[in-house]
């Protein structure tokens, strides 16, 4: 598979978890409208990951709304979604399935012990922890795994999306760091959001990889 395949594996949990069914219930009188409007903000969300987060918000802004859509969509980080579940039964896929789950919940807690120092010094240690044991899970499902599937065909965008995860893992550690010097929360939420994002995508490519063909 091409390096740049990962586009069209793009996790977006405002758009899977906000956008999307808000469209099913408006389109259910004409449904080939709302699959066009679907497919376009879907390609948009491609090119420019965050897309969905930012019309969510620019929606609310516009309606003096008075909410902090990144804190609402952090909130639900650890909500299930089917698109985000690997299926295979092997202890190694469900360890991912697990770790990746222990991650999103610890970041969902962001904005609730953000308000106090010392729990929050305590969540930020968590994350941490969250985000080693998943980077481990993940080398591990490639040990033991290497041929499953089409693992082998799609080793190259998994490595692609798993040096993504560690990047936006750095950027939302700096922002971490910050906040206990400049206190923009926001800051946190939006980076925290993304890496949220990232775990999806790299389950939504595991569980496409790990399928037959």
């Amino acid at each position: 598979m091409a390096a740049d395949g990962e586009t069209e594996l793009t996790a977006s949990l405002a758009m899977d978890l906000v956008v999307e069914p808000i469209l099913n219930e408006l389109g259910k009188g004409d449904i080939v409208t709302v699959q066009l409007l679907k497919t376009a903000l879907h390609k948009a969300e491609r090119a420019n990951p965050g897309f969905a987060l930012n019309f969510i918000t620019g929606v609310c802004a516009s309606e003096s709304m008075g909410v902090s859509v990144t804190e609402i969509m952090l909130l639900m980080a650890s909500l299930p979604c089917a698109e985000y579940e690997l299926a295979r039964p092997e202890p190694e896929f469900q360890n991912l399935n697990h770790r990746a789950g222990q991650l999103k919940s610890v970041l969902s807690r962001i904005p609730q012990d953000i308000k106090t120092r010392s729990q929050f010094l305590h969540t930020v240690k968590k994350i941490a922890d969250a985000i080693r044991e998943l980077l481990d899970a993940i080398n591990e499902l490639h040990r033991t795994h290497p041929e499953v599937g089409r693992m082998r065909e799609f080793k190259q965008v998994l490595d692609v999306q798993k040096r993504i995860f560690v990047k936006r893992s750095r950027v939302l550690s700096d922002n971490l760091k910050m906040y206990f010097r400049n206190s923009r929360a926001d800051d946190v939420f939006v980076s925290a959001n993304s890496l949220v994002n990232q775990t999806n995508t790299l389950l939504r490519t595991f569980r496409l990889a790990s399928t037959e063909h």
